[in-house]
């Protein structure tokens, strides 16, 4: 509970933070008095309007930052690509190999390979007409959230949409192409667990066998006091490695995600 609380307090301090500044800004606006021997809040724009000056968006930017985390796990390939990985270990029976700090860099860069294309839409879209100054901030979120939106619908089943759709109270008519983020991300993410889980189940049942033959080999010998799992290890690394495993997994994985 403590550091709920301690979450809870810093959150609630930044809000207010941001909220007085945001205050301070529009009260400038308002009166046209800037600030007498302190950084200006906001400074005039090329075409008369107004804009945060850097020190504020500098902060802007490194409050945005705290979200960052929470997009690539939930709007990008790496929720299934790291749960797989995850799974095919204990699968394995290796307790830390590949380690953590492995198993999560490969989910990285596989899934900076999976949403490149959506990536450079993004990048040529949005983020190069914003900075050559051709489009302002809130436009170019919205040209954005295009791509990134196309990649989820295609990923996010329909029964899963239609479950937050409901729970949302939307119109019965809403469609994933106008459906809010709000409902939209959940319902892929619901759906990538289900599929992370399916390939899971697909992974687990050769290792399973394998088990199971090796456990009752030793049960027949009367060997009760070794270790099946220690007898079966080499031989579950052996056959991945024969049958090219991390070849077959990672293309397959990979090729989940074109449709």
């Amino acid at each position: 509970m403590g550091a709920y609380s301690r979450t809870g307090s810093r959150a609630v301090l930044l809000s207010l933070l941001l909220c007085g500044i945001a205050g301070v800004a529009w009260a400038q606006a308002q009166t046209g008095v800037p600030n007498q021997g302190q950084l200006p809040l906001l400074v005039g724009s090329g075409n008369g309007g107004l804009n945060f000056s850097v020190p504020i968006q500098t902060l802007l930017f490194f409050t945005a930052l705290s979200f960052i985390p929470a997009v690539v796990l939930m709007m990008t390939s790496f929720t299934r690509i790291v749960i797989v990985l995850s799974l095919l270990r204990q699968a394995l029976g290796t307790q830390s190999a590949p380690p953590n700090q492995v198993v999560i860099g490969l989910s990285l860069f596989l899934t900076l390979f999976v949403m490149g294309p959506t990536l450079d839409k993004v990048y040529e879209d949005a983020y190069l007409p914003y900075s050559q100054g051709q489009m302002p901030f809130e436009v170019a979120i919205q040209k954005a959230e295009v791509p990134m939106r196309a990649f989820m619908i295609k990923q996010t089943r329909q029964s899963d949409f239609m479950l937050f759709a409901r729970l949302a109270k939307l119109p019965s008519d809403v469609k994933s192409d106008t459906a809010p983020m709000r409902v939209l991300v959940p319902a892929f993410v619901i759906s990538e667990l289900k599929s992370a889980f399916q390939i899971g189940f697909m992974i687990f049942i050769p290792f399973l066998v394998i088990d199971i033959v090796v456990a009752s080999v030793l049960m027949s010998l009367g060997m009760m006091m070794l270790s099946p799992v220690l007898v079966a290890l080499p031989i579950k690394l052996m056959l991945f490695v024969l049958a090219d495993g991390w070849n077959l997994l990672v293309g397959s994985l990979v090729a989940s995600f074109v449709q």
